[in-house]
């Protein structure tokens, strides 16, 4: 019997319209649908988007453990059980879609789980079909361009930490930092220090009914956030170096 193939099926950030054709047709067929959850008692963010868009959850669906923990042994135990759970299926001959939240792409869980299922069977097909990424949706909400012309973007989890952040707000035009949330009050902090916390606006779950954007950004010190948040940030001041204008010199 041939293998199914395992799909990477992105969503978009929260607003069902914003789900792509192709991800839509996939999601109308007789596909195994497959869906991260954090624990057992959880619910799923990805499939709460398609549930949203109207679509019924099919007879054959499995949720995946993927428990947030930074303790790389534990992480890799329930890695390979949600590999070999996917496997069994696409072993038998069933197409698997992995429902992802975004784009599956940009940073996403679906990266790690093809890389461990090939890993297991390197003859399994792998697909990923390209979505709305979080900061793409949170840039058109605020209207914010995040590039004109030459400008730099650079896009980052904040848990990166604070002196890599530091760092990036020199090099780059525009700043985009994901999962703000354990950090938050030292990020403000800095922005105000920098004078680019007026540069800068929040958004929590982008385009969701649960949407929450803030333009005074200096106003969520101290206040709680949700995991799923991101903060866009203009450096207006930035001082370009001659390496990039002496390339487009010598391009023109």
């Amino acid at each position: 019997m041939s293998r199914g193939t395992l799909y990477g099926v992105s969503l978009g950030p929260g607003n069902p319209g914003l789900i792509t054709r192709r991800a839509w047709e996939l999601l109308q067929s007789d596909k195994v649908w497959t869906y991260p959850i954090r624990n057992p008692n959880s619910d799923s963010y990805a499939l709460d988007i398609a549930l949203r868009a109207g679509l019924a959850l099919p007879e054959h669906h499995t949720p995946l453990i993927f428990p947030m923990t930074h303790d790389a042994e534990k992480l890799a135990k329930y890695w390979f059980k949600a590999a070999q759970t996917v496997l069994t299926q696409l072993q038998a001959g069933q197409d698997v879609l992995f429902l992802v939240e975004g784009d599956a792409s940009t940073y996403s869980t679906f990266g790690h789980l093809a890389r461990t299922v090939k890993a297991l069977d390197e003859s399994v097909a792998v697909e990923t079909i390209a979505g709305v990424p979080s900061f793409n949706a949170a840039a058109a909400r605020v209207g914010m361009p995040l590039a004109d012309v030459d400008d730099t973007v650079a896009i980052i989890p904040a848990g990166y930490g604070m002196a890599v952040i530091a760092h990036m707000l020199e090099e780059f035009d525009t700043l985009i930092l994901l999962k703000v949330k354990p950090l938050l009050d030292d990020i403000i902090t800095l922005l105000t220090e920098r004078q680019l916390i007026e540069h800068s606006r929040f958004i929590e779950k982008a385009g969701s009914p649960f949407e929450r954007v803030v333009d005074d950004v200096a106003s969520l010190q101290g206040k709680a956030v949700n995991y799923l948040s991101l903060l866009l940030i203009k450096n207006p001041n930035r001082q370009r170096g001659e390496m990039i204008r002496g390339c487009r010199k010598k391009s023109a």
